[in-house]
């Protein structure tokens, strides 16, 4: 029976997608007209769009008093200062004070020991030139930042008609501290279960917004006003202590139905983040000399070149000033470092005719390149080989582009598979091996 409910909550979910994918397909093909009406003047779609409207058109009054009181909340968040900015500065220049030329030496051996600090893989300033993709909610590409306001407000606006889902679905993606969310799901289910068990019970339809745990659990958190009024709490002042506060009550007649609180939490543990996918940002080049030769701009990397040379060189001195020996642990530090200094790779596939060049992050695995490849085949199920510069091929397409060394850009060499390839120029003649690329890639060829 749970494994019942639990496919036709994850129905539920994809369907709450699709209606928004058809939604925004009917908006795109634009108003409806009579059979008897002259068309030719009507505009068509525009394609790939680059911004997104402030908000949308058609919210019932309730989903706009929910969609202001989210983004008061979210602007209250934003708007909080940085208490630390005046101990960092101090710590700075007591740094510097501290420093003696005897302590230089053992200043850099520390911090060559040191371990590689973790890193968090879209932290850094986003490029003019990344761009990111969400198709579950629309065909919007758009800068990191500006994708996650879309799909902010794509959730603001779902409140009024579907209010459990939307509110869940707001729970998992609008918080970026995953314990906290796990805590705080954990501890609206206890709710709900405590009200499914006991719908007569007053102590459980009731809890108090200034109630320590609530507000370090649940509270905090965004989505979670949204959530508990979709179940059906509603904020109320009663008599506490000495005076009155704050509560949030549910009516018991709607406590009993027991069966909709099942499915609201079943919602709940079911609902997983909406995360902004990256976009290849597809180029197609003519042949060119210059394949090889790449701008990169420094936010393709976790730390700055110039910091990259500057670790460096704190390595080399402290090799030298302290006859420091690279043991393996040293070596297998060094390794992870390596691994974790790019965030993004440039790839471009040389075919005998063309150019095809696609960005993905350094931790994707090869085998993200093999499908983009394929995808954009015009005999995609012909066998293909890809090989590095070199001419090595590429074998174990679960290695990650910086495991291969391919970061933070490379070319790669295509090949069809010779052994198919001479069967299909056997059968076809010459025809099998003309195109290499979709006709509607190829219109996008420019020069390099």
């Amino acid at each position: 029976m749970f494994c019942n409910r639990r496919k036709i909550i994850m129905s539920a979910i994809k369907k709450f997608f699709q209606k928004r994918k058809l939604d925004v397909k009917f908006k795109r093909a634009g108003e409806g007209h009579k059979l008897t009406d002259d068309t030719k003047s009507a505009g068509g779609p525009s394609s790939r769009p680059q911004s997104v409207q402030a908000s949308r058109s058609g919210l019932s009054e309730e989903a706009a008093r929910a969609a202001e009181a989210a983004l008061i909340r979210t602007s209250k968040t934003q708007n909080k200062s940085d208490p630390n900015s005046v101990t960092k500065a101090r710590m700075r220049r007591e740094m510097k004070e501290e420093k003696r030329a005897a302590e230089e030496a053992k200043k850099l051996a520390d911090r060559y020991r040191e371990e590689p600090k973790e890193v968090v893989k879209d932290a850094a300033p986003v490029l003019s030139t990344i761009l990111y993709t969400c198709p579950n909610i629309g065909p919007a590409i758009l800068p990191k930042e500006e994708m996650n306001a879309y799909i902010h407000q794509f959730l603001l606006s779902q409140l009024g008609e579907e209010p459990e889902m939307a509110s869940a679905l707001m729970i998992q993606t609008l918080n970026k501290n995953k314990e906290k969310v796990k805590v705080c799901v954990e501890t609206l289910s206890k709710y709900l279960d405590n009200l499914i068990s006991n719908p007569g019970e007053e102590k459980f339809r009731r809890i108090r917004l200034s109630n320590k745990a609530f507000t370090e659990r649940v509270r905090e958190l965004e989505g979670t006003d949204e959530f508990l009024q979709a179940v059906g709490f509603k904020i109320s002042s009663l008599p506490f202590e000495d005076g009155e506060t704050d509560f949030y009550v549910i009516d018991e007649e709607v406590a009993k139905d027991s069966a909709r609180l099942e499915n609201i939490k079943e919602i709940l543990l079911t609902a997983e983040p909406i995360k902004p996918q990256l976009d290849r940002n597809m180029k197609v080049y003519h042949p060119s000399p210059s394949a090889s030769r790449f701008n990169i701009p420094d936010e393709f990397y976790n730390v700055s070149p110039a910091e990259l040379k500057r670790e460096q060189q704190a390595r080399q001195e402290a090799t030298e000033k302290l006859g420091m020996l690279r043991t393996k642990a040293m070596r297998e530090r060094d390794e992870r470092r390596e691994l974790t200094k790019y965030r993004f790779v440039l790839i471009r596939v040389r075919f005998p005719d063309v150019l095809l060049e696609g960005t993905f992050k350094a931790n994707e695995p090869f085998s993200c390149l093999v499908e983009f490849v394929r995808e954009n085949l015009e005999h995609d199920w012909i066998p293909f080989h890809l090989s590095s510069a070199g001419g090595q091929k590429i074998t174990d397409h679960s290695l990650t582009f910086a495991e291969l060394g391919l970061a933070p850009a490379a070319v790669v060499n295509f090949t069809w598979d010779q052994q198919v390839m001479a069967e299909v120029n056997a059968q076809q003649g010459d025809k099998g091996s003309q195109a290499s690329l979709k006709q509607e890639v190829m219109a996008l060829i420019q020069n390099l």
